[in-house]
């Protein structure tokens, strides 16, 4: 066991960055977005990580904002804080691939639709239930994504998606069998990352130009 809150595991010019807050559905607790963006730093400078999959330890991707913080302090403060978060991973400067492998909800649902594109396992969902609360969805980040009119739905019924829903509307580029989630991503990574040196991260930076300002980004 370790009490790290993300674990990095590299290979042949890619990076698996997995989440690992399995007993919190991978909540995004301060601490947790704050190594995230240390890890997204760390890959970011290395010359020899080329592409970079991201997934959750144990059964769900990540289930949002960690709601205990979100109870215990100003809902606007908190989000204020992590609008940093955000553009750091919107705007992060190789391949990034989602490897969604249980529920990714609320933040969990931004960070996945954040990476550049999603591979969904069977057990994925997806949505934007932070409504039912009373906060409002990510309509810029799902509309740039998905589109105007199920990004509207998303974000005004606040129901949730299966994977196959989600691979309707553009929010998973392919669903796979759970058991092949994480070999499927990365060897999609891989040919990502064997490309010319250059050519990957120089699409990344034209993506990235190209974004709406989504997050000040």
């Amino acid at each position: 066991m370790t009490d790290a809150l993300t674990l990095v595991e590299e290979m042949d010019g890619l990076a698996i960055l997995t989440l690992n807050r399995p007993d919190k559905r991978n909540a995004l607790s301060l601490a947790l977005r704050h190594e995230i963006m240390a890890r997204l730093d760390e890959l970011q400078k290395s010359e020899s990580i080329r592409a970079v999959v991201m997934t959750g330890a144990g059964s769900s991707f990540c289930a949002g904002f960690d709601r205990a913080e979100l109870l215990g302090g100003a809902m606007e403060e908190v989000f204020v804080e992590a609008n940093e978060y955000h553009r750091r991973v919107f705007t992060f400067g190789k391949p990034l691939i989602a490897a969604v492998n249980g529920p990714a909800l609320g933040g969990g649902c931004d960070l996945a639709a954040m990476c550049d594109f999603r591979i969904a396992g069977a057990a994925a969902i997806f949505g934007q239930p932070q409504v039912h609360f009373g906060a409002a969805a990510s309509y810029d980040l799902m509309r740039a994504v998905v589109g105007t009119g199920p990004a509207r739905e998303m974000c005004l019924t606040g129901r949730n998606y299966d994977a196959h829903e989600a691979l309707a509307i553009g929010l998973a580029n392919r669903v796979v069998d759970s058991g092949e989630l994480l070999a499927t991503t990365t060897t999609l990574a891989g040919s990502i990352a064997a490309l010319p040196a250059g050519v990957a991260e120089g699409a990344k930076r034209g993506f990235v130009e190209h974004q709406p300002p989504v997050f000040g980004a």
